[in-house]
This record gives C-alpha cells, sequence and structure tokens, in this order.
C-alpha cells in the first residue's frame, strides 16, 4: 500500500512539473501578454533616454506597448540591481544597458549583483565612438604628438564625472601608454564641455554627440576615435588603435554603446522574438536616419555574442579601476 502511494505521489509530481512546463511554453509563446516596461537607468532628457524612448517608440510596430520608465541612480547600478533581483513584472521588464553596467561593478564596492550571470542579453542596438578631442589652440595636432608631450611633462583630461566612459577611456589610455595624464571630473558635460572648449584642460574622450559640433565648427580638434574602426562622420580621423600601435594602443577600443537586456529568467522564446523586434527596427528607414543624430552606428552583437562582449567590457573596466584606484 506504501508502495502504492508513493508511486503515484511520484506520478502526481511528474505531472506537476509536466502541466507548469507546458504552461511556461504556453506563456513564452504568447509572450508578451502585457505591457513591456523599458527601464531607463538615467534621468529623463539624457542620451540614454533619448535614445530608449526611440526604440521604444519603433519597437511597439513589433511587440505592442511599451511604456518606459526613468530610474536614475548609482551610475545605472540601482535599476541595474532591481531586474538583476527579478520579481513580480520581471517577466515583462527590460533595461538599456549602457557603459555603466560594466563599469559600475568595478567602482562601486558591494553590489549585489552579477552583470553578466544575472541578466539575459538580448542584443546591443548603438554604438557611439568617443572622440579623443584638444582644444583649437592646443600645440599637439596628433595622437603621437599628444603622447610625447605627455611622457614628458603632467598633462591633464577631463570628464562629466568620475567612472562615466568618458573617464574611464582616459584611465584605459593613460595606463596603455604610462603618460602623466592627470584626470579632472565636472559635474557633467554642462560643466566639462565649456573647460575644454576654453583650453582650460588639455584632452578629453568624449562622446561623439558632445563634441562634433565643436569639432565641425573648429573649436576642437580631433585627434583620433576610440573604436576599431573609424568613424563615417569623422572619416579622416585615425582610431586611436592604428595612430597608436607604436605606444601600445593596438586594439584599443572604447564607446558609448546602448543594448537591451533582461532578466535572466525570460524565456529564450521571448528573448528570441526580442531580438527578431530589435532587427526589424534597425532596419528600418526610421531608425537608421535617427543614427546621425547622435554620430552613432547600429550595434551588431546580440543573444550568446552580446553577452561575450559585456564579460569583456567588464573584465576591461575591473582592470582600469583597480590600477586608477577609483571607487564610489
Amino acid at each position: 500500500m506504501k508502495k502504492l502511494i508513493k508511486n503515484f505521489a511520484s506520478a502526481a509530481a511528474l505531472s506537476a512539473v509536466a502541466l507548469c512546463t507546458t504552461i511556461s511554453a504556453v506563456h513564452a509563446a504568447d509572450w508578451p501578454n502585457d505591457n513591456i516596461r523599458l527601464v531607463v537607468p538615467y534621468s529623463a532628457g539624457g542620451t540614454t533616454d533619448l535614445i530608449s524612448r526611440k526604440v521604444a517608440d519603433l519597437m511597439q510596430n513589433e511587440l505592442g506597448n511599451i511604456v518606459v520608465e526613468n530610474r536614475p541612480g548609482a551610475g545605472s547600478t540601482v535599476a541595474t540591481g532591481q531586474l538583476a533581483r527579478g520579481g513580480r513584472g520581471a517577466d515583462h521588464t527590460i533595461l538599456m544597458a549602457s557603459p555603466g553596467h560594466a563599469i559600475g561593478p568595478a567602482i562601486y564596492p558591494g553590489l549585489r549583483f552579477n552583470p553578466v550571470e544575472d541578466f539575459k542579453f538580448v542584443k546591443k542596438v548603438i554604438t557611439i565612438p568617443n572622440v579623443m578631442v584638444v582644444p583649437a589652440n592646443s600645440p599637439y595636432n596628433s595622437l603621437e604628438e599628444f603622447v610625447e608631450a605627455a611622457k614628458n611633462k603632467e598633462v591633464t583630461f577631463s570628464s562629466p564625472g568620475t567612472g562615466s566612459s568618458v573617464h574611464m577611456s582616459g584611465e584605459l589610455f593613460k595606463n596603455a601608454t604610462t603618460t602623466q595624464m592627470v584626470h579632472v571630473p565636472f559635474r557633467g558635460s554642462g560643466e566639462a564641455l565649456p573647460a575644454l572648449l576654453a583650453g582650460d584642460v588639455d584632452v578629453s574622450f568624449d562622446n561623439m554627440p558632445t563634441v562634433l559640433p565643436h569639432i565641425q565648427s573648429g573649436k576642437l580638434k580631433a585627434l583620433a576615435v576610440t573604436t576599431p574602426k573609424r568613424s563615417p562622420f569623422l572619416p579622416d580621423v585615425p582610431t586611436v588603435s592604428e595612430a597608436g600601435e607604436q605606444y601600445g594602443l593596438k586594439g584599443f577600443n572604447t564607446s558609448a554603446w546602448f543594448g537591451i537586456v533582461a532578466h535572466k529568467s525570460l524565456p529564450d522564446e521571448a528573448t528570441t522574438k526580442l531580438i527578431d523586434a530589435l532587427s526589424n527596427v534597425m532596419e528600418g528607414k526610421d531608425f537608421n536616419e535617427f543614427l546621425p543624430r547622435f554620430g552613432a552606428v547600429a550595434g551588431t552583437e546580440s543573444g550568446d555574442e552580446f553577452r561575450t562582449f559585456i564579460s569583456s567590457e567588464v573584465g576591461k573596466w575591473a582592470e582600469v579601476a583597480k590600477k586608477a584606484n577609483i571607487k564610489r
């Protein structure tokens, strides 16, 4: 009798598991069956917010209603940590990740999430180069001239804040070239850019949309772009990698990138639907006419390839932060 009861209980348990699996599969096939929330880990009005709202608007034709929600704080780690914890609504929540996703864990000790293991990586949407720029009256007209000078005297590089992709790009450059570069942080681009234009600092590795108009007007000189390939918006400007190979800069690669991530529990079927929707959006006219506004190019990595990129970024910035003793 006991054996019969035990067998019955085992069969019931297996049936329950099978039922749950079937229900999950049905839900995944029907996904989304609720509004999708796209979380922006920064305040409204900034680059991440503008890109997120454009992408959300275009994706609604593919997936239905998408609600954009701003959750700023601690270099994007507040919103990222909330998503990592999952909970109610996690299966319909996505986040617009950016360099802070990989930089945050390096400079904020004690974060209770893993930037790789706790997430499902959907697709990189946009890549924006950083540009190595100097004031118009600077004596440096090339990366080589700058590095040679910086090896023999102290020079300053600015950023809109400690831990930003602009700051970390400068630190990475400094490490590779073993130059005497001193970081000068400001409270946002609204303070950093005027100081650069006035010549109060020697160089910056700023985001393309911030400096491109001033390069075009002649107020700033572009010495190099930080991505592996030259920018179509500055085709005559070399990459840091090609201009600085003799200084240990071969393979140098930093950018302001933006891509969609979700909680690790998001079903594969839902992830595939998101990838397909984003791919359709990124092939469209509206999206490609939007890119020049930021001096941007479309992302290419999705799924495991995007995950590999993030993992590499996490390792790179952890090393840079350790060498420069950067903590928040």
